[in-house]
């Protein structure tokens, strides 16, 4: 299957709007372009399209708000503006959806929350329940809170994590350009539209530019983001958001904006991201009934079938699966950290709540977050 063809049907997309786009350039937030990407968004939810919003704006919109014509260098400045401006951006996507009959909620995170081992699970689950609840999650990264992140961060990088957490198939950055050029447009007229390249081209990094007067994110950013959602297999547009339907279009096949694909199929891109990318925190030895559903049958593994539980790790953080003699048979992302994964080992699902006085999730290590050795 294609790249393309990998935006048509029924699918998971994480969609990231630029403030620029959403803020008319600094004029306050435009309503009309706001109400038509929802239209947009709510079709493609009829069409089977799972959908969570990455919405830029709070500061550009604070700053409107409070009379500002340039960005302030200022941290406690861009918090307050952030504080401000996220008041108006919030009621706005919720006004515009509810019009369509569809609950939208509030999800602030900062990039650690999503590249720390220890909350990746916890904002992953959040996320998950909210689409499984057909609530539109609208993401914006906490800039009332964060330091250097609102300095040197953006909203595409925070977009690829969260496409990392929810295994997107399809991260959409519209923005207010075509696309990826050979050349910067505005300054060379015979610059090419890249209209499909892998993630991972070198080149394809180098010929990126840099952003503009309210966005943090230039071109480089988002082309560093592709690289990020390539790691668990989405394919990663760019796109103008000013491009008419630009939504409804790239669902229907269309070559609209520059498409960077990944380099491997999207289930073997996760589970080496897994494999390669985290240190192992503890082990979890298995009795032969958990070892034959894990290696024969792909379940996940629940706690009836752990022995046994060494180290000293939290939840989130990656642990070895071994079999009664030793060899490891898998590794993952475990649900529970090490003291609450003594309590429950050799217990069904039904007794956790019991001896924890919570249930946080059924399974010890879900299959999803799991590779086999």
């Amino acid at each position: 299957m294609t790249g393309r063809e990998r935006l048509q049907g029924q699918g998971r997309w994480v969609v990231k709007i630029g403030s620029s786009l959403l803020t008319n350039d600094g004029q306050g937030l435009d309503q009309q372009a706001i109400s038509r990407w929802v239209e947009q968004l709510v079709r493609l939810r009829e069409a089977g399209i799972e959908i969570i919003l990455v919405s830029s704006g709070a500061v550009a919109e604070g700053m409107n708000r409070l009379g500002w014509k340039s960005r302030p260098h200022e941290v406690y400045r861009l918090q307050a503006a952030a504080a401000v401006g996220q008041m108006g951006l919030v009621q706005t996507w919720e006004a515009c959806f509810w019009k369509h009959g569809v609950h939208t909620a509030q999800v602030l995170l900062t990039h650690d929350d999503l590249s720390n081992r220890k909350r990746y699970l916890n904002a992953r689950s959040t996320l998950r329940t909210l689409i499984e609840l057909g609530v539109v999650a609208v993401v914006n990264e906490n800039d009332t809170v964060v330091t250097s992140e609102i300095r040197f961060g953006d909203n595409d990088t925070l977009g690829a994590l969260v496409a990392n957490a929810v295994e997107a198939d399809a991260l959409i950055l519209l923005t207010d350009q075509q696309g990826l050029f050979t050349a910067d447009p505005r300054h060379d007229s015979s610059a090419q539209l890249i209209v499909e390249a892998r993630a991972e081209d070198q080149q394809v990094q180098a010929v990126a530019g840099g952003g503009g007067l309210l966005g943090q994110g230039g071109m480089i950013t988002k082309v560093r983001a592709a690289r990020l959602a390539a790691r668990s297999g989405a394919v990663t547009v760019i796109a103008s958001g000013r491009e008419q339907n630009v939504l409804s279009r790239l669902f229907e096949g269309e070559k609209l904006g520059t498409l960077l694909t990944p380099d491997r199929e999207p289930v073997a891109a996760r589970k080496q991201w897994i494999a390669g990318h985290l240190q192992a925190r503890g082990s979890l030895v298995v009795d032969a009934g958990a070892v034959k559903a894990l290696t024969t049958s792909g379940r996940s593994l629940l706690p009836a079938g752990v022995i046994s539980v060494t180290g000293d790790f939290s939840r989130g953080e990656m642990v070895l699966v071994q079999d009664e003699a030793g060899a490891v048979i898998a590794r993952g992302l475990v649900n529970y950290g090490a003291d609450d994964a003594r309590k429950i080992m050799r217990h069904p699902t039904r007794a956790i709540e019991g001896l924890l006085g919570f249930i946080g999730e059924e399974e010890l290590v879900h299959r999803d977050n799991m590779v086999l050795a």
